[in-house]
């Protein structure tokens, strides 16, 4: 995912985090989840204001298959993935990661 040019390095490495501990419970379930993940940032790009607006502007996709929100902010055609959160974390971690708080 390093490659999406608008990943912050926390979401990159919740994404690398994720991929390893599935791949850890079956083999080629951490690449299903990288699948599902490029399938929604897909998405994403081609219809940037369809996901809810959860938090100052910041949107949620949700990933198929896994338990799993993708974090963006969307603006003058350019995406910003701040999170790629597990839905089991306390939603206080992302919002520091929000640029409304600088």
């Amino acid at each position: 995912m390093s490659s999406f040019p608008g990943f912050k390095p926390e979401a990159a490495a919740e994404v690398e985090e994720a991929f390893l501990w599935y791949e850890s419970q079956s083999l080629g379930l951490g690449t299903e989840f990288l699948r599902s993940l490029e399938a929604c940032l897909a998405h994403i790009q081609r219809f940037p204001l369809a996901a809810s607006e959860v938090h100052h502007s910041m949107r949620r996709a949700i990933l198929h298959r896994f338990p799993y929100g993708v974090f963006y902010l969307s603006s003058e055609g350019k995406l910003t993935v701040y999170a790629v959160f597990h839905f089991s974390r306390d939603p206080v971690h992302l919002a520091k990661r929000s640029p409304s708080r600088k």
